[in-house]
């Protein structure tokens, strides 16, 4: 597993696990914030970028929302093929409600964690 994989994971997996117990709360928007924060934060590794964006499909199934489902089973063919060649746009939320090649700015506390993951 790459450094930056191993170094990134636990900090997209208290995301995960943050939108899990925003759901358990039935706070679906919430939930769905956090898969956004995970996304951001693991999108330079393809391993969690897949990863996050079969939960954002996942979520989508649960809300019965066909756009996002329709939306998460395109990027995650993304996600899969594009992730190691660096096609990602850098902060982009992962949601369909979102251009997939749109560039986002990326929160400071996330950005501090991706610096620190990536060894700077």
């Amino acid at each position: 597993m790459p450094s930056f994989t191993r170094a990134i994971r636990p900090h997209v997996d208290a995301e995960l696990r943050a939108a899990d117990a925003a759901l358990v709360r039935g706070q679906v928007d919430r939930a769905f914030v956090h898969l956004q924060r995970a996304h951001v934060l693991g999108q330079a590794s393809t391993i969690e970028h897949v990863r996050v964006h079969l939960r954002m499909l996942r979520w989508g199934i649960a809300q019965r929302n066909a756009r996002e489902i329709a939306g998460q089973l395109l990027r995650i063919v993304g996600a899969a093929s594009k992730t190691a060649i660096g096609w990602v746009p850098h902060g982009n939320t992962g949601g369909a409600d979102v251009s997939p090649f749109r560039r986002m700015p990326v929160p400071p506390d996330l950005d501090a964690l991706i610096r620190r993951a990536r060894g700077g």
